[in-house]
């Protein structure tokens, strides 16, 4: 669309810009476009001598869709990456998706189940193949909606935690392990789920509070007699000792006794341990070691008997009455019998406790003794935090690392086997007279063993992320150019369960060499009062349906912006849409700069030869550049993006833009116009990492702009010409003018303070004011012109009379707003004001003054008094001013 011929000023081309920004109507073509000329597509033999810069994309589950969370993390990502291309460096964002072991598997179950079958029905090869045709045909969902927020991947590399390439990095590293001794198979204490029939890892484990009761019960009898306390009676059953504290003397008398254990007719030992806190409870504690994970490590400790009494479906399997009960109906029904026995002393209800539950199902997770395969992670574990104390890896921002060091410092054995058929089965075989063999990739197993039926932890095979999407085990050329990788962006929650199992193997498979130099760690998205988002909250955003309402720009901005290192980043609808008109703000200023034949064509003109007006923005360009450059490498994204913020719409629109539009009527507008073109090229640059799609639209317009030449003069740029590739901008000190500044910044606060007064006068921004200006000695006589344009004023008449004299900055502003507003209702309403804060002066003033109300009010009230009190007197006093300043009626 070309611009009509009235809109445009004098030497202005034509502007193929739309009136108006629709980003519907921008982002998919621009992205297809980007992907198809392989702007975002990394080669390790380009540019030898060019710096590597890598990240690999923390891999969303194939179930997944785009959530906040998701469009941060990636928003993050695509700033950095897109910044180093920008920056030269031959840059990679490795792309693709995690297989989810067990929410998939729940997926596709699900599918069966409207069938009428089941897994079983199928079998377990039919069973993962009908997996596999399920991720090919509605998996991966998210990887277009990636596509949408505008994320620069390279689509060349792609991967899957399943893929060919990825399983055999599983193999190799697993067969390593296992061969170092590092991968071992016990019975221990592990998070099962007795829905989904499997273990879990700790972060697919969620706790919330919830109401149970509290049941106190008598052990043994007599002298022999002790309490103890627990939530989940049930499992009594399957005690086999009680602990104490051994410097506790009320139970000195029973340490190393037996005593009776109630309905089960055992008897169970006291042990001491000092792990028992004599001051919670009673100071004694049941120990269930099959079905507690502290009491488990207090059976080892003193060779106590694991006894598990309950199966994998939750079902109660101890001998006796409560036989066959599902774990909830035999909790009320051994308190009932544990009182009939007289054995309740007291009972808590309700009582509010943390509760785990499966992150797949919300069954309430039961801990259970299981034969599992366990990685030792003793020195794996050391490595990792060795890494970071040494500096070979950066935490950012570094107050987290001390969170990382509690982690890496205190991990237990790390669980990878999940009785799951979808997912890396373990690869190994046992024989006929239980022999155990681990073949590598490239080895069969002898002929006739069986293999093991569990699978891998779906984190085990997203730990070989950093090196396995490389080309691992093989020396590949991406490997040796972009590993290690630079950065991991991921949120804080994720540090210890993903984050320092990647820092294991990363430092175990490549031999000591970290898997990336840098974590840069985000918090989670909230609502914008905090609270964490939850559909039983009713506050959860879709990232997509902003984009559809506001655009992907305006989307990443509404983000970035509150993205303070390692902090919660709030987002509310209003701020969307405040993005959204930020895009509208930067559209509107690009067309008028180039309706007035703003350029890039030519040398930028000396120092000498600028307007004080002009060296000023060059001036502020250039520290917003080195200032906007520091915030980036330190990962603060939200302070850069408030320093662009207000850099272009204070600074450039509000002040340069209004002020230029006087340079570009005179003799000055051929420099004007290639320092407009300059300003708005250096400011697309910076905003393009973060704002993409329209930066990208708006630059490309920007250089086909030939500049001051006849209207309808062809464009002559490189087709090729994209944005994505254009050079970043560097800071140039030489056109730092500090004159020219100081003199701006005097214009500004002049300008500011006549609006104020206008504004209390009660006329309209719009409005147009006659007024004289006396400049006497002031550096702002030249500029008179634009402060008039800026304040809407217009030069006097004969028999000029003003009813205003207002004195700033040197320079005294005499207005007549006789003509412009009605004296009279303006009076009224002043006067109406007053009184209101009189009245509020008066009152407040009478609390602080009454003896019996600061004897009583909290120190908070008080203070609140204070700030009325003060705040009332501040009206006054600027209403008085008003009234005094109204002219005579």
């Amino acid at each position: 669309m070309t611009t009509p011929s009235h809109e445009r000023g004098p030497g202005a081309a034509d502007v193929d810009l739309p009136t108006q920004y629709q980003p519907g109507n921008v982002e998919t073509k621009l992205y297809e476009r980007w992907v198809a000329a392989g702007h975002f597509t990394a080669d390790p033999s380009r540019r030898p001598d060019a710096p590597a810069y890598s990240i690999v994309i923390p891999p969303p589950n194939v179930t997944g869709s785009l959530h906040m969370g998701h469009a941060l993390d990636h928003s993050i990502q695509d700033a950095l990456i897109r910044r180093r291309r920008m920056q030269g460096y031959e840059a990679v964002w490795v792309p693709g998706m995690d297989h989810a072991g067990i929410a998939t598997q729940n997926v596709v179950e699900r599918e069966l189940a409207k069938e009428g079958l089941s897994r079983h029905d199928l079998g377990r090869e039919a069973f993962v193949e009908r997996v596999w045709q399920w991720k090919g045909e509605s998996g991966g969902r998210i990887l277009g909606q990636m596509r949408r927020l505008g994320d620069s991947v390279d689509w060349t590399r792609e991967a899957f935690t399943m893929d060919d390439d990825r399983a055999r990095a599983v193999r190799t590293i697993f067969k390593r392990l296992f061969d170092d001794g590092l991968i071992h198979r016990a019975e221990r204490i592990i998070n099962w789920c007795p829905r989904c029939l499997t273990a879990l890892s700790d972060i697919e484990v969620e706790h919330a509070d919830r109401e149970g009761e509290l049941v106190s019960i008598r052990y043994g009898s007599g002298d022999t007699a002790i309490v103890v306390a627990t939530t989940r009676a049930e499992t009594m059953l399957g005690d086999t000792g009680i602990a104490v504290h051994p410097d506790d003397e009320r139970y000195a008398h029973l340490i190393g006794r037996e005593i009776e254990l109630p309905l089960t007719g055992r008897t169970i030992p006291v042990v001491a341990d000092a792990h028992v806190d004599p001051e919670f409870g009673t100071g004694a504690v049941k120990v269930t070691p099959a079905h507690d994970p502290n009491d488990f490590e207090i059976g080892r400790r003193h060779d106590l008997e694991s006894l598990v009494i309950m199966d994998e479906r939750g079902v109660i399997t101890a001998h006796g009455p409560f036989q066959g009960l599902d774990r909830f109906e035999a909790r009320p029904a051994v308190v009932a019998a544990l009182r009939e026995d007289g054995r309740i002393v007291k009972e808590v209800r309700p009582y509010e406790h943390a509760v785990g539950h499966c992150q797949r199902c919300s069954t309430v997770v039961e801990p259970r003794v299981s034969l599992q395969w366990f990685v030792t992670v003793a020195p794996l574990a050391k490595a990792a935090g060795d890494a970071v104390r040494d500096g070979r890896v950066a935490i950012h921002p570094p107050e987290l690392a001390a969170r990382y060091f509690e982690w890496v410092d205190n991990m237990h054995d790390w669980c990878i086997s999940r009785q799951l058929w979808w997912g890396h089965r373990i690869p190994v075989w046992y024989g006929p007279d239980g022999e155990v063999v681990c073949p590598g990739p490239d080895e069969e197993p002898p002929a006739g063993w069986t293999q093991d039926t569990d699978v891998l932890d779906t984190w085990f095979s997203s730990a070989l992320w950093p090196f396995s999407t490389l080309g691992w085990p093989d020396e590949s050329a991406d490997l040796k150019r972009f590993y290690p990788t630079s950065v991991l962006v991921t949120g804080y929650d994720i540090l210890f369960f993903w984050v320092a199992r990647m820092m294991m193997f990363g430092l175990y498979a490549m031999d000591g060499v970290v898997p990336f130099k840098t974590i840069a760690l985000h918090g989670m998205v909230r609502d914008q009062h905090g609270k964490k988002m939850s559909k039983s909250f009713g506050n959860v955003v879709d990232p997509l349906d902003w984009i559809d309402r506001y655009g992907a720009d305006a989307t990443r901005f509404t983000l970035l912006r509150g993205a303070n290192p390692g902090g919660d980043v709030p987002v509310a609808e209003e701020w969307a849409e405040g993005s959204r008109n930020f895009c509208n703000k930067l559209w509107n200023a690009t067309r008028f700069a180039l309706m007035n034949g703003a350029h890039v064509r030519g040398e930028l003109p000396a120092a000498a030869e600028l307007t004080t007006i002009d060296a000023w923005i060059l001036s502020r360009l250039n520290r917003v550049i080195a200032e906007v450059d520091a915030q980036l490498e330190g990962f603060d994204f939200a302070k850069a993006c408030e320093t662009l913020y207000h850099f272009a719409w204070d600074e450039f629109c509000d002040w340069y833009v209004e002020l230029a539009k006087v340079q570009l009527a005179d003799e000055r507008a051929d420099r004007t116009r290639r320092v407009l073109g300059e300003v708005l090229d250096k400011l697309l640059r910076l905003l393009h990492p973060v704002i993409p799609f329209v930066t990208e639209e708006l630059w490309i317009s920007l250089t086909k702009a030939v500049g001051g030449g006849p209207a309808g003069s062809s464009p002559q740029s490189d087709p090729e010409e994209t944005l994505t590739r254009a050079e970043w901008p560097a800071a140039d000190t030489s056109r730092h003018a500090d004159e020219a500044e100081t003199l701006v910044e005097s214009l500004q606060r002049l300008v500011t303070e006549v609006r104020r007064f206008r504004n209390d006068q009660g006329v309209k921004p719009g409005q147009r004011v006659v007024a004289a200006l006396d400049f006497g000695g002031s550096p702002l006589a030249p500029h008179e012109e634009g402060i008039r344009t800026l304040l809407r004023l217009t030069q006097p008449g004969e028999g000029f009379s003003a009813t205003a004299s207002l004195p700033v900055e040197d320079v005294t502003v005499r207005l007549d707003t006789a003509g412009v507003i009605d004296v009279a209702a303006e009076r009224r309403r002043l006067e109406k004001d007053l009184a209101a804060a009189r009245k509020e002066r008066d009152q407040t003033r009478g609390k602080l003054g009454n003896e019996a109300f600061m004897a009583k009010a909290p120190e908070q009230v008080i203070a609140k008094n204070r700030d009325r009190l003060a705040a009332s007197e501040a009206d006054i006093e600027r209403l008085v001013s008003q009234l005094a300043a109204l002219p005579a009626a």
